[in-house]
């Protein structure tokens, strides 16, 4: 049984942070493995309370109590075995989501701090790699049925893994060079360090899926080909098309770029030196993306910012100003805005943060600055109201309030707008929505055959949502081809988030 008394008897902690001079000076995580001692007092907060609203917080439905009292007890492999039983990828979800299942917790209902379900999540996944190596389960017979996954992103590789347990024969196709979609060229080394996805992709080889890299379905391979050859397929090619804004005066400027063509080119620096092979930060076209030396703005507020910020100063730039368009969140939730137990829109700093750069709030970029060259050398910025009219957002500059910020490098992170427009699309003869997503039946299917799940069927969205998504998928092909029993589905493809109504 749990502690009653345990979030009583201890406090919130998370573990120390390593110093901020040490980890700028490379690539590796930011948090060091915790203490035993430290993660059994945490999940000791956990009361098991009589509805665990955590559970509806996290798509997954993921058996939080449950582990949570396991490593309490010190029962660590059960524990594993709890946590694997609902998510594919502990040790990813652990690092990257931002836990809505914490601003779920009931303690938040009282007033006290949540308990750490991310940091105890991200130590039993470690402790699983540590007990077995991450133990390879095959299928002990084949269907003789085979599935397609385009995308090698969190919701297509959690497809692959319950689909080729079930049997099936699974083979991902990546247009990229490499397996992982965002967590690998995307996500810096700082919050995740590669060798989490290599010793994962072990895992999924030995379970007989099949990767296919430097393949882009729609080009290198049409659709037809693929349908021909697999009795099934699954789209999972994210959501990559940056939001932009061409009306901005400028915006055609040398230095002026989307957010995730600096983060790919920095996670391609970090990978061939990690290779041996050191590399120039660049875009595809040899144009230099570095932020050494440079002035760097970053516009945006949310994640992929905060990956920037951090990048930059690794990279050594002068200097960082981030930009948001919204007021300074509040501390604490706003039980009138955000009522518990839904997410709440408060202040979050993020490791990056304190290592430097200044956040400035409630201002909007008027014009990109030309230094006679076509390069930008500032931003001009303008104090700004927001304010939303019959569902629209209304963004009003207040007079006389414009500055400059030197900028040598700005970096537009403000947003997606769905899957990019592809080859694929129109050879599966599936079509973009008014959100720049593909909608699905309720089964999943984008057209007879052809299912869809993660970012490309939501939407830019959480980690945990696309292995939901993913694995819903799964179920929704294995019985499509007639497989034998159900495979578990987390969500349906109607679900959302919790949200006040």
């Amino acid at each position: 049984m749990p502690d009653p008394n345990g979030f009583l008897r201890y406090d919130r902690r998370l573990p120390a942070r390593r110093p901020v001079p040490v980890r700028i000076s490379d690539w590796r995580e930011v948090y060091p493995p915790a203490g035993e001692e430290l993660i059994r007092e945490q999940a000791t907060r956990c009361m098991d309370c009589g509805i665990p609203f955590c559970h509806d917080g996290c798509p997954l439905g993921n058996r939080i109590p449950d582990w949570n009292d396991l490593v309490r007890t010190g029962n660590w492999d059960a524990a594993v075995d709890s946590l694997h039983a609902t998510n594919n990828f502990p040790e990813f979800t652990g690092r990257l989501c931002p836990a809505p299942c914490e601003a779920a917790c009931v303690l938040g209902l009282g007033g006290q701090q949540p308990v750490t379900i991310k940091q105890v999540e991200v130590e039993i996944a470690d402790a699983a790699v540590a007990r077995d190596g991450l133990r390879p389960r095959p299928a002990s017979v084949s269907t003789g049925r085979s599935v397609a996954v385009v995308g090698s992103g969190p919701a297509g590789l959690a497809a692959a893994q319950q689909l080729a347990r079930a049997g099936h024969t699974v083979t991902v196709y990546e247009r990229d060079d490499a397996i992982g979609g965002l967590l690998r060229y995307g996500i810096p080394d700082f919050k995740l360090e590669k060798q989490h996805i290599d010793k994962r992709l072990a895992q999924l080889t030995a379970e007989g899926v099949r990767f296919r890299t430097g393949v882009e379905v729609g080009v290198d391979v049409t659709a037809e080909q693929v349908r021909a050859e697999h009795d099934a397929v699954l789209l999972a090619c994210g959501a990559l098309q940056g939001r932009d804004t061409p009306e901005t005066p400028g915006r055609a400027l040398r230095g002026v770029h989307q957010a995730m063509a600096h983060l790919v080119a920095a996670n391609r620096v970090v990978a061939a030196a990690g290779d041996g092979k050191p590399a120039p930060a660049t875009l595809p076209d040899g144009t230099p993306i570095d932020a050494a030396g440079k002035h760097v703005v970053i516009i945006g507020g949310g994640d992929t910012a905060a990956d920037c910020l951090g990048v930059a100063h690794r990279q050594g730039a002068a200097g960082v100003h981030q930009l948001d368009l919204y007021p300074e969140p509040p501390a604490e939730r706003d039980a009138a805005r955000d009522p518990w137990p839904t997410w709440p829109w408060v202040l979050r700093n993020y490791p990056a943060h304190e290592e430097g750069g200044e956040r400035v709030f409630a201002v909007a970029v008027q014009e990109f600055v030309d230094d006679g060259t076509g390069q930008v050398r500032a931003v001009r910025i303008a104090e700004v109201t927001v304010e939303k009219v019959d569902g629209r957002r209304i963004v009003t500059a207040l007079p006389g309030s414009e500055r400059e910020i030197p900028a040598d490098l700005v970096l537009l992170a403000i947003g997606f707008e769905g899957t990019e427009e592809q080859p694929l699309l129109a050879q599966f003869g599936v079509t973009r929505n008014g959100r720049g997503a593909i909608d699905s039946r309720p089964d999943w299917q984008a057209t007879d055959g052809v299912f869809v799940a993660g970012d490309m069927h939501r939407g830019a969205s959480l980690i945990v949502w696309a292995i939901a998504e993913g694995r819903a998928a799964a179920a929704a092909i294995h019985t499509y081809l007639g497989g034998v029993g159900d495979l578990p589905a987390p969500v349906d493809p109607a679900r959302q988030p919790l949200a006040a109504r």
